[in-house]
């Protein structure tokens, strides 16, 4: 069986253009990763687990703020490794200088014996979507796509 994730794509109509809030992964193995490593805030569920109700948690956990709006439904993707994403949108605004993610444990350095803790989320960011798309996981691209054939590249 597939691993599940769900997560919400937050997104604002800007001035000139949609921009879309995406997030960065911490941890040592993130640190100096930036095209491509960027995501939607998200989390695994397991079957039976209500996959909006999930996205919301995550977002919360992972940014620090309670999502609340009317949502789309971006569907699913296959990312590499079989894991099974389920996207939802969001009209909203986040300031990202208000970042609050929770935290995880790891050893590092590698077999040192020491455990630290690392943010699950380092940094947050709004970025149009020709930005966003370089900076999202290859795989959670097609999300992006999803959302401006729903609201279109303005916003509008």
């Amino acid at each position: 069986m597939p691993k599940r994730s769900a997560g919400l794509l937050m997104y604002r109509r800007a001035p000139r253009a949609l921009e879309v809030l995406l997030v960065h992964p911490g941890g040592p193995f993130w640190a100096k990763k930036d095209d491509g490593a960027w995501s939607i805030p998200k989390g695994e569920y397991d079957e039976g687990e209500d996959a909006l109700a999930v996205a919301k948690r995550e977002f919360g956990e992972e940014v620090g703020a309670a999502p609340d709006g009317h949502v789309l439904d971006l569907g699913e993707v296959i990312q590499p490794g079989r894991k099974v994403v389920r996207a939802f949108a969001l009209e909203g605004d986040f300031d990202v200088s208000r970042l609050q993610s929770n935290t995880f444990e790891l050893e590092w350095p590698p077999k040192s014996g020491r455990k630290q803790s690392f943010p699950e989320v380092d940094r947050a960011g709004w970025f149009a979507p020709e930005a966003a798309r370089q900076k999202i996981l290859a795989g959670q691209r097609p999300f992006i796509e999803r959302l401006l054939a729903r609201v279109g590249e303005g916003g509008l």
